[in-house]
């Protein structure tokens, strides 16, 4: 049995919402998972996992600042345990260009490059967004085209099929020990 650490940054709740998932699917698979927000838990690394697996949302074009010292910071143990990164952001729903340079940016920023990486779409949250946030997000999402803006209502984008893909990936290429 092993034991996954699963650090993230989150801004509206989604990449919190998608770790918690990973950590429900590995458990499923009779393994030990633990999310823990960065911004709560800081950058301290316990030393009895086995793998890491990373997540990060994506704004204004950048992962989390805290999410990229966390990555620094333990650079070495994600480099010497199975480790991923999950990335979360609007981008990965129909511009996988961006959401994949967002990634090359976060790799190049940190150094670290994840065997493992999924790329997976965020939320529109409209409802969680003041004034200002909610029609700006309205526009930018008009000007791609898409009919999600009726600002009365959230959009949810990810797709749970593939982040139970991804959590089994992971857990399939665990050591035949651990896993």
């Amino acid at each position: 049995m092993a034991n996954i650490y699963i650090p993230f940054g989150t801004v509206e709740g989604q990449t919190a919402r998608i770790a918690e998932y990973i950590a429900y699917v590995i458990r499923e698979h009779g393994h030990e998972a633990r999310a823990a927000d960065l911004q709560s838990s800081g950058d301290s690394f316990p030393d009895d996992c086995d793998g890491v697996i990373v997540g990060a949302s994506v704004h204004m074009g950048k992962h989390e600042g805290f999410v990229t010292d966390f990555v620094r910071a333990n650079k070495a143990a994600l480099e010497r345990l199975p480790s991923a990164l999950f990335s979360v952001s609007l981008a990965a729903h129909g511009d996988e260009e961006s959401a994949e340079g967002y990634v090359e940016k976060f790799e190049e920023e940190t150094g670290w490059r994840p065997a493992h990486v999924g790329l997976f779409a965020g939320a529109l949250p409209y409802t969680q967004y003041g004034f200002l946030k909610r029609h700006m997000m309205k526009r930018i999402t008009s000007s791609k085209g898409s009919p999600d803006t009726d600002l009365s209502r959230d959009y949810v984008y990810t797709e749970w099929d593939g982040v139970r893909r991804f959590a089994e990936d992971f857990v399939a290429g665990l050591p035949a020990a651990k896993a």
